[in-house]
């Protein structure tokens, strides 16, 4: 009797979870109630809607002139030298090759590059070049510590 009792709760037991599961699974579940809004047009481009948005500066970007991005010269108003530039910065490409970059004390990489003279490296490191973007990320760096990165390197690859 004891069997037959015991059989009988955990199968009472198994009906009621699978029963709780059902509704607790309808009352979550938009499919299952047939809830179409949530396929609607409206919906799906609030669910995907950009977070953020890219502004490039000088141009009206919402109805508003973005900023230029300041330069973040160390402490004192000093610009920083090559040498904290390329480590902050262009060491992540130009320590490894990333992308085809030239890495940093590679005569063989960086003379075909030197010879086309230091205004031509100039321009490829303020605006990019190939898979390098401009100022190589670096949008705290100003044009002149950019240049100062570039002397670096090219100062360790002659």
């Amino acid at each position: 009797m004891k069997k037959i009792s015991l059989l009988l709760a955990v199968l009472g037991l198994s009906v009621a979870g699978s029963a709780l599961a059902a509704k607790t699974t309808k009352d979550v579940s938009p499919h299952a109630l047939g809830d179409r809004s949530v396929y609607s047009e409206r919906a799906t481009i609030e669910r995907i809607k950009a977070v953020g948005r890219v502004c490039v500066e000088g141009k009206e970007c919402e109805g508003a002139p973005v900023a230029a991005v300041a330069a973040a010269p160390v402490a004192g108003g000093a610009a920083r030298s090559g040498d904290a530039v390329y480590n902050a910065s262009c060491s992540a490409c130009h320590g490894s090759g990333a992308a085809g970059a030239p890495k940093l004390g590679d005569k063989s990489a960086w003379g075909p590059r030197i010879s086309q003279g230091k205004p031509t490296l100039y321009t490829h490191a303020l605006g990019g070049i190939r898979a390098m973007p401009p100022k190589g990320m670096c949008m705290t760096c100003s044009d002149d510590e950019i240049k100062a990165a570039v002397d670096y390197m090219v100062g360790k690859a002659k």
